[in-house]
């Protein structure tokens, strides 16, 4: 997974835990809701500044949108 796709991931599951829209977060964070879906889907290149503008929305640590999901274990 590279980093546009983790912080994709990342963002859809910081949305979905507040229970927001993608409406609800693109007008709280200030941006279009076409251009919030398209970083969901990793189509997109996102910004330092529209990372901090997301991270202080959702009440997080702009690094959280880029930790990669923990390997599971081999059986």
């Amino acid at each position: 997974m590279d980093l546009r796709e983790t912080f994709a991931t990342n963002l859809r599951r910081l949305r979905n835990a507040r229970r927001w829209s993608q409406d609800e977060l693109a007008f709280e964070a200030d941006i279009s809701r076409s251009y919030l879906s398209k970083l969901e889907k990793g189509t997109y290149y996102v910004s330092i500044k529209i990372i901090g503008r997301l991270a202080d929305t959702l009440d997080v640590e702009p690094a959280e949108f880029l930790k990669r999901p923990a390997k599971r274990a081999v059986r």
